[in-house]
């Protein structure tokens, strides 16, 4: 396969610097663009200058569509309004749109079944084959078990994270409620505080933890009277996401446009 184009969709977050320098080491891509946000201080300057290295070619702009148009792959973990306007944008010019933005909400999500009529859009809650086969042997063992097995999503992220459950924590939650045939909408608990009474049976529990630099953790308990099973994967290092997401990127190229999954990537589903 010829090297494919990417442009990354803010290029100083933690995920953007993970991302380039992730695809600058990849000899099946590389980098064409980076976007960040009105006013930030790299506008306008050289990426390898504003990474504290040498001059790339490659600017610092603030218009999306600027970046979109020169890329064959756009891959995005910024915000839900920025992402659903650049799905906008990678629709119109059919390029392949790797979405790992967490916190999209169902109208957000209905914009981009929208989008993906016209381009290829692999969106994950988390980009990694570890959590990927996590979310498949969840569904299997909600399955296999009633609801004498109590479930309960635990995650943790560092104290920069701004939304809970995490994306990869609701992944795992939908994956449950598959296995038993429901709706998370109808089963799912986030809150507790004060007397909350005894846990509903059936329900699908989330508990989420803050703190330091915890890269990302999840647990899934399934708890019975005298048992338990806990499915658990453990991520030390960022780059198992942007490794996922480059992987993304090149699996999208000439793929018939539509809304897919990393389920899809891994020749999971």
């Amino acid at each position: 396969m010829d090297s494919i184009g990417i442009a990354v969709m803010g290029a100083s977050g933690r995920m953007g610097q993970m991302l380039i320098e992730t695809i600058t080491a990849s000899d099946r891509a590389h980098l064409v663009a980076v976007t960040e946000r009105p006013g930030h201080n790299w506008i306008g300057t050289d990426l390898g200058e504003a990474l504290g290295g040498m001059a790339t070619g490659v600017p610092v702009v603030d218009d999306p569509l600027e970046a979109i148009v020169k890329a064959q792959a756009v891959i995005d973990f910024t915000s839900p309004a920025a992402t659903v306007a650049h799905a906008k944008l990678t629709a119109q010019a059919r390029a392949v749109h790797v979405i790992g933005t967490t916190g999209l909400s169902d109208a957000d999500i209905d914009t981009l079944d929208a989008c993906a009529r016209h381009a290829t859009i692999v969106r994950a809650g988390n980009m990694s084959l570890g959590v990927n086969l996590l979310v498949r042997l969840t569904q299997q063992v909600a399955a296999a078990l009633d609801e004498d097995f109590d479930i309960e999503v635990v995650e943790a992220h560092h104290r920069h994270k701004v939304d809970a459950p995490s994306g990869t924590a609701l992944m795992l939650g939908e994956a449950a409620a598959r296995g038993r045939g429901v709706n998370l909408d109808d089963v799912s608990d986030r809150g507790r505080d004060g007397i909350t009474g005894e846990r509903t049976r059936g329900d699908i529990g989330f508990s989420a933890i803050r703190g330091g630099d915890v890269v990302g953790e999840h647990d899934v308990i399934f708890a019975a009277d005298g048992e338990r099973i806990v499915l658990r994967h453990l991520a030390t290092d960022r780059a198992i996401f942007a490794r996922g997401a480059l992987k993304a990127a090149l699996w999208g190229q000439n793929r018939a446009p539509g809304h897919y999954s990393m389920m899809s990537v891994l020749g999971l589903t």
